[in-house]
C-alpha cells in the first residue's frame, strides 16, 4: 500500500444538477508541496469556544475514493464546480450537522502514485483549494488499484469515533480492481472493517464498463452502501443564473471582513485558511463562488466561513472580551491602534459583513427561484446523480437522527 506524506497550502459558469459526485472528480496534481500522498488540512483550534449546545449537532464525515486515471478526466470539471452544492447539501439537515470532507485520489501501480489522501477537514476552502489543481492522467491498462483506494479510505483517515456520526464514502470509478496484487488487502477485507466501524462505502460506476459492476455492487453491498451508474462524463447539465457574478463579488467582500488572532501557529493556520479563499476567488468560476457562498450562509456553513480565532465574530458575539487578549495576538495592524480604535475596526467590520449577508441571502433566494424554474423546464432531475446521491444520504443519514426536509438536492 502506497501513501505518503505532505502538507498542503491554504480553489463555466455552472450549476451541475448530476454531478454530485462532483467532488469526486479528484485528479491529483496537487499544490507543489503536495507531490505524494497523504495532506492535512488546517484543523480546527483550541481557541474557539463553541456557543451553548453546539457541540450537541451531529457531524457528517463524507470521503471520496476517486479514480482519478485519464478516462475520468471527464469528471474533473463537474467536481470543481459542484463541492459546494454537495455540502449544503448535506448540511441542509434540520440540525446543521458539522461537515468534514476528505478524499483519496487513486491510479493505478506503474502511475505517478497508487494513492493520494487529503485527511478530513472542515476547512473546506482548503479542501476546495486542493481539488482546483487535481488533473486526470495515467492508467489505461483496465483495472485500478481499488483496493489501495478502499483501504486508505477506511484506514488513512481520521475518521470519528463517535456512533452518531454519519460516516460515509463514496467510491468513485469506471475500472475493476486489480485482485491479482500479491500482499495487498483485498476489499472484502477492508470492507469488514468499514461496517464494524459504521461507515457506510457507496459505490458510483462510471459508464458501462460491465467487469466493473459486478464489483461495484457487490462493494456497495457488503459496506450497507447503495450502487450507482452514471455515464462517463457524469451525464452534467449545466445551468447558468445571472445572479453569479454578483453573488461571487459579495462573496469576496465577505470574506475581507475577516480578521485573525492568536498565537503564531494558530496565525499561521489562519493565513494558510485565507491563501485557499483567495485562490478560490481568483481560479473557480462564478458559479462555484455562488455555491460556496450559500454554503458559508448556512448554520453548517459558518465553522468553514469562520474557522478559529475569527475576531470579529468572538468579540462581537461576547465570547472573547477585546481588552483580554494579549496585543502581540491581535492582527498586526490593530497592535498599534488604541483600544477605541481597535473596537471601532471590529464595529465596523461587523456592521459591513451583516448588510453583506443581507444582501446574499437575498441574491442567494433570487438564485435558487431561477434554477427550480430551468430544472423544471427541462422535466426535473429526479434521475441525475444530484437526487440518487441525495436519497442515500437522506436514508444513510436518518439512521443517526438526521433529518432532511427538502426533497431534493441543493444546486
Amino acid at each position: 500500500m502506497k501513501t505518503t506524506s505532505v502538507k498542503t497550502p491554504g480553489v463555466k459558469t455552472k450549476v451541475l444538477a448530476v454531478a454530485l459526485f462532483g467532488l469526486t472528480a479528484a485528479s491529483v496534481a496537487f499544490y507543489p508541496m503536495a507531490k505524494a500522498g497523504l495532506t492535512t488540512l488546517p484543523g480546527p483550534t483550541a481557541r474557539h469556544t463553541a456557543p451553548p449546545g453546539q457541540n450537541q449537532h451531529p457531524k457528517i464525515e463524507v470521503v471520496f475514493a476517486l479514480d482519478t486515471t485519464g478516462s475520468m478526466g471527464g469528471l474533473i470539471q463537474a467536481a470543481k464546480d459542484n463541492i459546494w452544492s454537495i455540502a449544503t447539501t448535506m448540511a441542509s439537515a434540520q440540525s446543521a450537522p458539522e461537515i468534514s470532507i476528505g478524499l483519496v485520489a487513486y491510479r493505478d501501480r506503474g502511475d505517478a502514485y497508487v494513492t493520494r489522501v487529503v485527511d478530513l477537514s472542515s476547512d473546506l476552502d482548503s479542501v476546495y483549494a486542493t481539488l482546483m489543481d487535481f488533473e486526470a492522467a495515467g492508467g489505461g491498462d483496465g483495472p485500478e488499484s481499488v483496493n489501495a483506494a478502499l483501504y486508505d479510505s477506511i484506514h488513512s483517515i481520521s475518521w470519528s469515533q463517535d456512533p452518531d456520526t454519519y460516516k460515509v464514502v463514496f467510491l468513485v470509478g469506471d475500472a475493476p480492481p486489480h485482485m491479482d496484487y500479491p500482499n495487498e488487502l483485498k476489499y472484502p477485507a477492508t470492507l469488514e472493517v468499514a461496517a464494524a466501524r459504521g461507515i457506510v462505502v457507496n459505490s458510483i460506476q462510471c459508464g458501462e464498463y460491465a467487469e466493473t459492476t459486478r464489483p461495484w455492487q457487490q462493494i456497495a453491498q457488503l459496506a450497507g452502501g447503495r450502487f450507482f451508474q452514471v455515464d462517463q462524463s457524469g451525464g452534467a447539465v449545466a445551468i447558468a443564473t445571472p445572479f453569479d457574478d454578483r453573488i461571487a463579488s459579495l462573496s469576496r467582500a465577505l470574506d475581507e471582513t475577516r480578521l485573525y488572532y492568536g498565537s503564531a501557529e494558530e496565525k499561521d493556520k489562519q493565513q494558510a485558511r485565507q491563501l485557499a479563499a483567495e485562490k478560490l476567488h481568483r481560479e473557480s468560476s462564478p458559479a462555484a463562488q455562488a455555491k460556496r457562498a450559500s454554503f458559508n450562509a448556512s448554520k453548517s456553513g459558518d465553522r468553514n466561513f469562520l474557522g478559529d480565532g475569527e475576531l470579529v465574530d468572538d468579540v462581537a458575539s461576547g465570547r472573547v472580551k477585546l481588552e483580554e487578549i494579549v496585543t502581540t495576538e491581535l492582527p498586526e495592524p490593530m497592535q498599534a491602534m488604541s483600544p477605541t480604535e481597535q473596537q471601532d475596526v471590529i464595529e465596523t467590520r461587523a456592521r459591513q459583513r451583516s448588510e453583506l449577508k443581507q444582501k446574499l441571502q437575498a441574491l442567494a433566494a433570487e438564485r435558487k427561484d431561477y434554477l427550480d424554474t430551468k430544472v423544471s423546464e427541462m422535466g426535473g432531475a429526479d434521475s441525475s446523480l444530484d437526487y440518487q446521491i441525495f436519497g442515500a444520504v437522506k436514508e444513510q443519514a436518518g439512521k443517526i437522527g438526521l433529518k432532511y426536509d427538502s426533497d431534493a438536492p441543493a444546486l
